[in-house]
C-alpha cells in the first residue's frame, strides 16, 4: 500500500512539473512581416544601407509597427502606409542602438492635409503633420497621408512629412521642443549649435539660403526642416552647409553623403 501512495505521488509530482514547465515555455513573438520589398521599392534612404544594416532596419521597422497602431481616419491604412510611417521613425533613430518611440500609441493617418481641429473639411486645412503635446493627444501624431507619401516618392526633394515629426518627437526627448535636443548634443556643443540656427536664420530671412522659409517659424520648426533636409538630401546639405551638416551628423549620430 505504501509503495502504490509513492508511486501516485512520484506520477501526481511529474504531472505538475510537465504542466509548469509547459506553461512556463515561453511564447514566441508573432512572426516579423517581411517588407523588404516594400522598402526596396520606396525609401531610397534603406536602399542606401549595407546589406547588414537593412537587416536591422527591417527589424526596427517591425519593432515600430508591434508597438504602434497606425489608423485611418476617412480613407484606408494599407501595408505600404504602415512601412512609410515605421521608415520615417526608423530613419531618424538609426544611429540610436536602443532608442524607440515607445511612447507612441497612435499615429492617425488623414487623406489630405487637415486644420488645428482635426478638420478635413473647411478653411484653414493647412496642417501635413502634428505631434501631440499633452492631453488625450499626448501619445499620438497625426499625418496627412498624401504628405507622407509624396515625402518618399519625390526623392529629389528635401522635404519628409513623415521625418519632419519624428524629429520633432526627438527634439521634445528632453522635455522642451525648442530645437535643441540636448539628449543628442555634447553640452559643450549647444551654445555653437544656437549660433549657428540664428546665423542660418538670418541667411534665409535675407534669401541668401536654399532651406525651406518655413524654418522661420521658431527654431523647433528649424530643426525639423534642416533634419528633413539631411535625411532626404545628404549630398546637398553637405555641398551647401557643411557646418550645418556636420553638426547634423553628431546629432543623430549618423554618417550619411558618402
Amino acid at each position: 500500500m505504501t509503495y502504490l501512495i509513492v508511486i501516485l505521488a512520484l506520477l501526481l509530482l511529474g504531472g505538475l512539473i510537465w504542466h509548469y514547465r509547459r506553461r512556463s515555455r515561453p511564447i514566441s513573438p508573432p512572426a516579423a512581416t517581411d517588407y523588404r520589398p516594400l522598402l526596396q521599392e520606396h525609401v531610397a534612404y534603406y536602399r542606401a544601407l549595407s546589406d547588414d544594416d537593412k537587416k536591422k532596419f527591417e527589424e526596427r521597422v517591425n519593432q515600430f509597427l508591434s508597438q504602434t497602431h497606425i489608423e485611418g481616419v476617412g480613407t484606408t491604412v494599407d501595408e505600404l502606409d504602415k512601412v512609410l510611417v515605421a521608415s520615417s521613425a526608423v530613419i531618424t533613430i538609426f544611429g540610436f542602438k536602443d532608442w524607440s518611440f515607445y511612447r507612441l500609441t497612435t499615429v492617425l493617418l488623414y487623406e489630405d492635409r487637415f486644420n488645428a481641429a482635426f478638420e478635413t473639411d473647411g478653411k484653414e486645412r493647412t496642417i501635413l503633420g502634428m505631434v501631440g503635446e499633452g492631453g488625450a493627444l499626448q501619445s499620438t501624431m497625426a499625418l496627412s497621408k498624401s504628405a507622407l507619401h509624396e515625402g518618399f516618392a519625390d526623392e529629389a526633394s528635401t522635404e519628409n512629412t513623415g521625418i519632419h515629426e519624428f524629429v520633432h518627437l526627438l527634439d521634445k526627448a528632453d522635455g522642451a521642443t525648442d530645437g535643441t535636443p540636448r539628449f543628442f548634443l555634447d553640452r559643450n556643443h549647444v551654445k555653437p549649435w544656437l549660433q549657428l540656427i540664428h546665423a542660418t536664420l538670418a541667411d534665409i530671412q535675407a534669401n541668401r539660403s536654399d532651406i525651406d522659409p518655413y524654418a522661420l517659424t521658431n527654431e523647433a520648426e528649424f530643426f525639423a526642416v534642416v533634419s528633413e533636409y539631411f535625411f532626404k538630401r545628404p549630398d546637398l546639405l553637405k555641398e551647401n552647409h557643411p557646418e550645418l551638416f556636420a553638426r547634423l551628423e553628431e546629432i543623430f549620430q549618423q554618417k550619411l553623403g558618402d
